[in-house]
Formats: structure tokens, C-alpha cells, sequence
């Protein structure tokens, strides 16, 4: 019931109703209590050494502390590894997703036994991009081609963005590197005869980065664009966590 998403509270009120008897608070907390003790050593479990696409993500959650109610940033990181499969490498919370934050979570990973990761696939965060490199120098870096796209049709007017929207979706479905760079330059100047130059600027500054999964497997391409993995796990943690509000 609590991986549903029902509240302590229903769950109180739901074994009443099934057996007759109300599951007492502390009996959840002591539940709870094994359940932290178990997540823990999730969380320091030793890590493989390499990791070849690694997925890394935040989310804000509300918190109550001291009287007040602020947010939390929560950060996550999925990584696949040389045999193809996937799994939840760490979580971690940071007052933002300001570089300090970012490196508290890649230098627990790194003390766990990450060496290497080969792709790092984000959206454009400063602090994730600024951290990544004291930890894994070697790491090439993709911004999510979704995420970019969004930053691009933030600066399209409403009535135009059906226009414009296959128009980038072209861009990224090209052969190659070069193909999408050239798509992406005459975009851009399409971009600029509908009067539409800071959306043209934000393509041409950020293309680069977004191109670089052109440099693995063909196969892979679809799967490392974008951060879309990980928002699929984003979305289940604000399922759960809808329910409470804020944390204690």
C-alpha cells in the first residue's frame, strides 16, 4: 500500500477496516525503522567499475523544518552498464542542484567503486556540468535533446510552436553529426525569417551539445538522446510522494 502511494494514514485506516485492528503508530515506525536500516546499505552498496551511460536528474520535494516549509532538491542517478542493463545507482538530497550538491552524489559514487563512465546524459545543469569532470574527466557529456527542444519553444509564441516543432525533430533524426549540424544552421535561419531570433540563438549556442550520441552505437541512439530513462523514475518518486506534502 505504501509503494501505491496510500498515506500512513489510510494504511491505519485500511487495516481497520480489513482486520479490525488499527496498525499503531509505532508499529510503523518501527517498521520504518528496518526499512531505512535496509536503504542504507542500498545506498553504500560497492559499484562496478565502470558504467558506460549514466543518467543523472533532480527533483525538488517540500520539507518542514525548524517551523518552515522549503524546498529540497533530490538527485538521481541511473547508470547501464557493459552488459546492457540498468539500475539505480544513487540517490541523494542537496539544498539545490548547485554544483556542491552534485558533488557530494558523484563522490559517493566514485567511493563505491565508479571509475569510468563513458556518457553522462543530463539536461543543462551548471552545477552537474561544472561537478563532472573533478570526478570523471573522461566522461563525454549529451544534453537531453527533450529538455532542449523545451528550452528552444519556450522562446516560440504558442500559434507558432506546431511550425517549429517538426521543424527541431528534424534536426536530430539525421544520419549523422554533421548531417544535424547543417539541419540545425538552417533551421536557425528559418527560425529567424519567422521573427523568431532568441529561439534561433538558443539553437545555435547548444547544438554541440546536444550531438554528442552521434559518437556511440547507432543502435543506442534513441535511448541516450534524452534523459527520458530517468523521468520515468522521476515520475514514480512524485506518485509516492505526492501523498505527504511535505516531510518531516
Amino acid at each position: 500500500m505504501y509503494l501505491a502511494g496510500v498515506s500512513v494514514r489510510r494504511v491505519e485506516d485500511i487495516t481497520e477496516a480489513l482486520w479490525g485492528t488499527r496498525v499503531s503508530p509505532s508499529t510503523v515506525s518501527n517498521l520504518n525503522q528496518k526499512i531505512y536500516e535496509r536503504i542504507e546499505e542500498w545506498r553504500q552498496r560497492p559499484l562496478r567499475n565502470r558504467y558506460v551511460y549514466t543518467y543523472l536528474d533532480g527533483l525538488w520535494l517540500k520539507r518542514a523544518w525548524g517551523g518552515e516549509v522549503e524546498n529540497v532538491s533530490i538527485l538521481v542517478a541511473i547508470g547501464v552498464n557493459e552488459m546492457g542493463f540498468r539500475e539505480v545507482l544513487g540517490v541523494s538530497e542537496g539544498m539545490s542542484e548547485d554544483k556542491e550538491s552534485w558533488r557530494n552524489l558523484l563522490r559517493n559514487l566514485y567511493g563505491r567503486g565508479l571509475r569510468r563512465i563513458d556518457l553522462a546524459i543530463s539536461d543543462k545543469a551548471a552545477g552537474l556540468i561544472e561537478a563532472l569532470p573533478e570526478f570523471y574527466p573522461q566522461a563525454k557529456w549529451q544534453r537531453c535533446v527533450f529538455h532542449f527542444h523545451k528550452n528552444i519553444l519556450h522562446k516560440v509564441p504558442k500559434q507558432k510552436r506546431e511550425e517549429v516543432i517538426p521543424m527541431l525533430k528534424a534536426i536530430h533524426a539525421q544520419e549523422d553529426a554533421q548531417s544535424a549540424r547543417e539541419k540545425a544552421i538552417s533551421v536557425a535561419a528559418k527560425l529567424e525569417d519567422l521573427k523568431l531570433g532568441p529561439a534561433a540563438s538558443i539553437l545555435l549556442q547548444g547544438i554541440d551539445e546536444s550531438l554528442t550520441y552521434y559518437r556511440f552505437p547507432r543502435e543506442h541512439h534513441r535511448s541516450i538522446r534524452t534523459n527520458n530513462m530517468l523521468e520515468r523514475i522521476m515520475k514514480e518518486i512524485r506518485r509516492r510522494t505526492r501523498v505527504v506534502g511535505s516531510f518531516p
